[in-house]
């Protein structure tokens, strides 16, 4: 999944994004509200992290923001991250739309998991398991299956699946595919996709990954 954090703290933004990596996520760290809600307009992700405390535009004025958007933007999952413990806060950020509350410090692990509930009851991978024919992907475990059989997939691999299982028969271009891997600034090499696209096909069959020329992938929706 692209998650957006929104933080002005640098400590914590590296910390959750080093977390949010090592589960085969890509995290784009904002630390304004204005820049995220532009971010949001732009390109869509998959859920908001929101710290309340922001220079310029407080955090319950951008879920506000972001709660009056169009559709799909509106209905984004958003956890509020903050160390703003007041019984009234909370209440005022629940109020306002937020899916989830999570007071700092945290444990990373509880984050992780209240982020998997929070997309599980609301986000666009709401089933817990994408399925194309021969194939399925668990998004909460990570684990993959073909034919029934088990197979083991790197991060990256589990990640350009799901990014392609959300949409069978979808094509993926390059770029799109690039956003849901890699985290912004990360510089991918040229041929990143297709190494690990050849990898994938290794283990979940040659077929069930479709090159469309100069277009991009797919996978067959009975694959």
């Amino acid at each position: 999944m692209q998650i957006l954090l929104v933080e002005d703290d640098p400590f914590i933004a590296r910390a959750v994004t080093a977390a949010l990596e090592s589960e085969a996520h890509a995290a784009r760290w904002i630390p304004t509200g204005r820049e995220a809600l532009t971010e949001i307009r732009t390109s869509r992700p998959d859920a908001v992290l929101l710290d309340l405390g922001l220079p310029g535009m407080d955090g319950i004025d951008v879920l506000r923001t972001i709660r009056t958007m169009p559709s799909p933007s509106c209905d984004l999952p958003v956890i509020i991250v903050t160390a703003r413990e007041a019984l009234e806060s909370r209440l005022e950020g629940l109020d306002a739309g937020a899916d989830d509350y999570i007071l700092k410090p945290f444990h990373m692990s509880e984050l992780l998991a209240r982020l998997r509930a929070v997309v599980r009851r609301k986000g666009p991978l709401a089933g817990d398991v994408l399925r194309a024919g021969r194939l399925s992907l668990n998004t909460v475990t990570h684990t993959c299956t073909s034919d029934g059989q088990a197979v083991t997939l790197s991060k990256r691999e589990y990640a350009l699946l799901a990014a392609l299982l959300q949409r069978p028969g979808a094509i993926l271009s390059r770029r799109q595919l690039e956003e849901k891997l890699y985290s912004p600034g990360d510089e991918p090499e040229s041929n990143a996709v297709e190494y690990l696209i050849h990898a994938l096909r290794r283990k979940i069959g040659a077929d069930a990954v479709e090159n469309i020329r100069g277009l991009g992938w797919r996978i067959r929706e009975s694959a």
